[in-house]
């Protein structure tokens, strides 16, 4: 069977690694955009879901980027899908990166014997971000790095909030992005939205909620528990930790689009639109959209630009 093959395939090159050591920052990759990243994400997210090329190789931060980035993906999707166009993309600028899926319940298996997609982030949010915890404790233990940097995409731009301010994350985060994130929460409008625009979602709305739960898409909701418990009296920022919000105005799912914001000292929130206004991108397409990635990129840097504006070009997928 192909996943077999693909299980096969992972050993042997995890054997060989074993003799090569370890990816370097000289490695370079090809990066995807338009219809290629959008081809690349659909394949992975039916096959190869814990594919992702430029992460997960057993890298090491370097003294220019000395904190690993952990790749969170979105709601109903998984890291093989939404990071086909950034993980290779920070690594070809040196940085060591890591990604993981999460939120897996009964919709998660597969559809098909052997082979299938996976759609992931779809459990009790809280319950997901106990396990991207125990993702960077990983992480920190392989690389021997202090903290490391978050890059989130929707839920999981949100989630990692819950991490730093309930679970002890902030000891060991030194930055968190999020790529049109539900910090917020978003209205009924948006959550029926996000069941439509990712893929997958459309063949399995009526069972998921009827029959297997999905209790992160409710939580998402703005006047749930959960999000009155995040951010309780104000916003959920934690002293020591960067925060950076990129949204684009065309947001569909995180409605209105600027729910996405924080406030605080040391948050910095960017609208892509401001930068290139012509940019149609929405929700689902940030994990391809150039401009966005490039403030991605330059927030990352141990001192951003704060006049950075990035070269309006490679438009992720519009509403």
């Amino acid at each position: 069977m192909l996943r077999v093959r693909v299980t096969m395939l992972a050993a042997v090159m995890a054997v060989a690694m074993a003799f090569v050591g370890p990816a370097t920052a000289s490695a370079k990759y090809s990066v995807p955009y338009g219809s290629s990243a959008l081809g690349d994400a659909i394949w992975n997210e039916t096959w190869e879901p814990e594919t992702v090329v430029g992460a997960n190789n057993g890298c090491k931060p370097s003294s220019a980027h000395p904190y690993p980035v952990v790749l969170v993906h979105a709601t109903l999707a998984d890291e093989g899908s939404n990071w086909v166009t950034l993980a290779p993309l920070l690594a070809n600028e040196g940085y060591c990166v890591y990604s993981f899926n999460y939120g897996a319940t009964l919709a998660s298996l597969e559809v098909w014997p052997f082979i299938g997609p996976r759609i992931d982030g779809l459990g009790h949010i809280e319950k997901s971000a106990e396990e991207l915890s125990s993702f960077v404790n990983n992480v920190l233990s392989k690389t021997k790095a202090s903290k490391v940097d978050l890059v989130g995409h929707s839920q999981g731009g949100m989630m990692p909030n819950y991490y730093l301010k309930f679970l002890g994350g902030a000891s060991k985060v030194n930055e968190l992005i999020g790529l049109a994130p539900s910090n917020h929460g978003t209205t009924l409008s948006g959550v029926t939205k996000l069941l439509e625009v990712f893929p997958f979602a459309s063949e399995f709305t009526t069972g998921l909620l009827e029959f297997l739960g999905t209790p992160s898409l409710p939580e998402q909701e703005e006047t749930s528990a959960f999000i009155k418990k995040l951010f309780g009296s104000g916003e959920p920022v934690v002293a020591g930790v960067r925060y950076v919000v990129i949204e684009t105005t065309h947001d569909e799912v995180v409605t209105p689009y600027t729910n996405a914001y924080l406030s605080g000292s040391d948050v910095t929130n960017i609208t892509i639109q401001n930068q290139c206004p012509k940019d149609p991108v929405g929700h689902i397409g940030m994990f391809e959209d150039s401009p966005a990635l490039q403030n991605v990129v330059n927030q990352l840097s141990a001192s951003p630009n704060p006049s950075f504006t990035a070269s309006c070009t490679n438009y992720g997928l519009g509403v």
